[in-house]
């Protein structure tokens, strides 16, 4: 340990092993340097060591920058030096004497950011320390020749002592107030509440969730969308959309409230409308921004639950009697079309289980009632069953109608398939070929067999975007399954496939608003797909409080509400890895190109 406070290891040579003055976690001490694209990372806490919410980047661009800790764009970031754009590779160095400035190795240039004359009759000793409250700060520790107590100081600190100043101290859909008295506390956006009791970090999500419209209703109430004013307040998140044309303030409350992807407004001589989750908010009397929040409340004059009177009796009986009228025509109606398709798709009789007879065929034919048994009838969409004679998890697929001419272009495919074998291909168990029921049944990917898959298909990414001279586009994330058996299927058929390139929910936001695209759209294709191998459920097939919704939006609540250990759909799975892969396709899905993430950073 030598007098700097540098710990350093030698070999038998002398020559350094290790030297904690490269390595700087949270502190900078007089003689140590931050060299150019190195961080200094909060601590959890005074008595936590752990890594915490705040880190400060001396970046590439010769700019030091304090940040959350998570966060890459640079609109996060809450104070800076401004000192990016004139070329130079800046390090930050601390003297001795506790002058804190930036130089240019290459150049004479120099920045101070603070100067200090201490006393001669002092022994002074400085450092520079991120806290865990995300201010940096410059602390002088003096002691007197005389004796005495020591004197511990705060020379300098960025950003000033207003703790709101700090980006992150309140989680999402929350803003962060200083009392006089200079403490923090934060609340929620209006329609909102605190998903945990620590208030600071987790945030706060809906109390209701309504439809696109409001109109979300169960037994007894209808839920209606209002906008709720919030003045005073200031806000960093970037809109996805600024209407042209604003008249006034009531027009944008309008305008947000009739987009379905509107969740907030705000309105400072300008309106913007804004997607949850809202971040990095303050109250501010002399802000002139009004916020305008979406909150779903009950129907004023919405339907209340009614005692049983005659009336209603009667209007249950008369219910009940068109209910059974409709539903004898509906069979009837439905047992013709069953007789006239069994007609048009009777199996042709030259065409038997025989011609799959071929040796290098290593599947077997099941029955259909052996599948429709082992899927609870098929109830479970996208969902597993269990082969009764042979304990394995499968997932069926079901070509519901299947083009004239069909039926040899079926067997065909089923033969390739059998014959092609990938460690990211889901294996082929067997089929059935039965009548006019047409099936697959495919062996069920393990969760670490996920894991692999996903990985790999984000190192194609990268290389596609950053390893080669001229980065490629993929131009959406098209899935490999199925094979060739989509051009068995009648016109548009697509029901019983997974999701290919083009349909909804897998673009990104700015294929809709005619933005330039760039390899970031892929990152977004990716975070869905991500998500969705995590989930075992497509996109547009996950439900928040009843109603449908994007899977990064079903990502995102349960991220804030800590109820990671359901998403998994019930597998045994590494909770920490669970989470991060969670995380990862979030970061992919944000809205605006520049907040996701690149290839590089998912691998």
């Amino acid at each position: 340990m030598m007098d700097t406070g540098n710990f350093v290891l030698y070999n038998s040579q002398k020559q350094v092993l290790l030297s904690t003055f490269g390595s700087p976690t949270d502190t900078l001490l007089p003689g140590q340097n931050l060299l150019p694209d190195s961080q200094l990372f909060s601590s959890v806490s005074e008595t936590n060591d752990a890594t915490g919410k705040y880190r400060l980047s001396n970046q590439q661009d010769g700019n030091l920058v304090l940040y959350p800790v998570d966060a890459v764009d640079p609109d996060s970031s809450y104070w800076n030096t401004g000192t990016y754009g004139n070329g130079y590779l800046l390090t930050v160095a601390l003297d001795p004497n506790g002058t804190l400035w930036m130089f240019d190795q290459q150049t004479t240039y120099t920045n101070v950011l603070f100067l200090t004359n201490q006393s001669s009759k002092a022994d002074v000793y400085f450092h520079l320390t991120l806290d865990a409250d995300g201010i940096l700060r410059l602390y002088s520790h003096v002691f007197f020749r005389q004796g005495g107590a020591p004197m511990t100081e705060i020379k300098w600190q960025k950003p000033s002592s207003d703790q709101c100043d700090v980006k992150g101290v309140c989680g999402p859909n929350s803003f962060c107030h200083m009392s006089p008295n200079g403490n923090t506390s934060c609340s929620c956006l209006p329609g909102f509440e605190f998903s945990s009791s620590n208030q600071s970090m987790p945030g706060c999500w809906r109390v209701r969730i309504g439809g696109c419209t409001g109109n979300s209703s169960n037994d007894d109430t209808r839920l209606v969308a209002t906008m709720v004013e919030v003045k005073n307040t200031t806000w960093s998140d970037r809109s996805y959309a600024v209407p042209p044309q604003t008249t006034g303030i009531e027009a944008c409350k309008a305008l947000c409230l009739s987009d379905c992807s509107c969740e907030v407004a705000m309105f400072d001589s300008y309106c913007s409308k804004q997607m949850l989750p809202m971040r990095y908010g303050r109250s501010l009397s002399r802000s002139n921004t009004t916020l305008f929040v979406k909150v779903y409340t009950d129907e004023p004059n919405g339907p209340i639950r009614k005692t049983r009177s005659t009336s209603s009796i009667a209007m249950l009986v008369s219910g009940a009697a068109l209910a059974i009228f409709s539903l004898i025509v509906v069979s009837a109606f439905m047992l013709l079309c069953k007789h006239r398709l069994s007609s048009r798709y009777m199996r042709p009789p030259q065409l038997q289980d025989s011609e799959f007879d071929d040796e290098s065929v290593a599947i077997r034919s099941y029955p259909f009632r052996d599948l429709e048994m082992s899927t609870d009838g098929f109830a479970n969409e996208l969902g597993r069953g269990t082969l009764t004679n042979s304990n394995k998890d499968i997932a069926v697929k079901r070509l519901e109608r299947m083009a004239e001419n069909g039926e040899r272009e079926f067997q065909r495919e089923v033969r390739a398939i059998a014959r092609t074998h990938h460690r990211n291909l889901v294996r082929l168990l067997g089929f059935c070929n039965e009548g006019m029921h047409r099936l697959l049944a495919d062996a069920v990917a393990s969760w670490s067999s996920r894991v692999a898959i996903v990985l790999d298909v984000a190192r194609g990414l990268q290389y596609l975007h950053e390893e080669i001279e001229v980065p490629i586009i993929h131009w959406g994330m098209a899935k490999i399954a199925d094979f060739g058996l989509s051009k068995l299927l009648i016109g548009n058929q697509t029901q019983t496939f997974t999701g290919v390139r083009g349909t909804r929910g897998y673009l990104a936001p700015e294929w809709s608003k005619n933005m330039a695209i760039s390899v970031k759209a892929d990152v977004y294709s990716y975070g869905i797909m991500l998500l969705e191998m995590i989930r075992c459920k497509k996109s547009m097939e996950l439900k928040l409080a009843g109603e449908e919704c994007n899977i990064s939006e079903w990502a995102y609540e349960y991220v804030i509400s800590g109820d990671l250990k359901n998403v998994a759909a019930g597998e045994c799975v590494d909770e920490v890895e669970l989470e991060r892969m969670v995380r990862v396709g979030i970061w992919c899905t944000q809205n605006q190109p520049v907040t996701r993430s690149s290839m590089k950073s998912v691998v």
